[in-house]
């Protein structure tokens, strides 16, 4: 990650392990303002407070905290603020392989988009990728943005993807279940089911009440519960158990059981399954 705090700017920069983000940036600047440039990826902008003025094409533009930017790939743009208080935003940078160029006109002609839930998927979406190792769940957030965006761009009714095949959600925890600690990106997941992400998605929690995400945590949990009680350390017991590191495995821990691994690991193997239960 890149950060960068110095007077009237400051910055943080990073490339998540989430296929089709090029780059995540956040940004607070007071009196930068952006020169005419291009980029060879999406812009997909949130205004967090604070206004900005920018030419697009040629054409003037602004962003305000509600609405949601889209600035397509090779198309001249620059940037500043509207007030004297300047600006905080946060971008995703998508590539073209999640969101063809064919779709650049239309958000040439509208690159505002007044959309409150996709506004809030945005913020969701950033939210976790704030966090390493949310890469299931980053990717759900994803599809369903990418999905909105088609919608928006190509002016067409939301796509109906057919009724789910009776075991598609069955399939998935399958697949889940063999891949506890080393996971899977819902993309390669829905190429092995041969279904859409975002269908796939939606079919597991109809099915299953939860989203695919959240069951793999709660896998991965009973997993490092399992380890820890055998004896492991809670640094071995994270990496086994498919977390990213010690501090993601505590944050999930302390959330399902109100303990930390570290405690549960000392704990008395007599006394735990008996207290702890759950």
């Amino acid at each position: 990650m890149y950060v960068l705090s110095v007077a009237g700017v400051h910055i943080n920069a990073w490339r998540p392990a989430v296929p089709g983000i090029a780059e995540v940036f956040h940004a607070h600047l007071v009196d930068h303002a952006y020169p005419s440039h291009t980029h060879d990826v999406w812009t997909l902008l949130i205004v967090d407070d604070g206004a900005i003025r920018f030419d697009l094409d040629r054409h003037q533009h602004g962003a305000l905290p509600p609405s949601v930017i889209l600035l397509p790939p090779h198309v001249p743009h620059d940037g500043r603020s509207a007030t004297h208080q300047g600006f905080r935003k946060r971008v995703l940078y998508l590539d073209t392989s999640v969101l063809g160029t064919e779709l650049a006109g239309a958000a040439v002609d509208q690159p505002s988009l007044p959309d409150p839930q996709l506004r809030l998927r945005i913020h969701q979406l950033h939210q976790t990728l704030a966090t390493p190792g949310e890469t299931l769940e980053a990717d759900s957030r994803l599809a369903f943005i990418l999905e909105r965006l088609a919608v928006h761009l190509s002016k067409a009714a939301p796509h109906q993807h057919p009724p789910p095949t009776p075991n598609l959600a069955e399939q998935l925890r399958d697949l889940l279940d063999a891949r506890v600690a080393e996971g899977i990106n819902l993309s390669d997941a829905a190429s092995l089911l041969h279904a859409h992400p975002t269908h796939l998605v939606r079919a597991f929690t109809r099915a299953y009440g939860l989203p695919p995400h959240l069951y793999l945590t709660g896998r991965r949990i009973d997993l490092a519960r399992r380890l820890l009680l055998a004896g492991q350390r809670p640094a071995e017991v994270a990496s086994a158990a498919g977390f990213y590191d010690q501090s993601h495995l505590t944050r999930h821990f302390k959330r399902h059981l109100g303990i930390s691994p570290a405690r549960y690991h000392r704990l008395p193997a007599q006394h735990s399954l008996l207290n702890l239960g759950g």
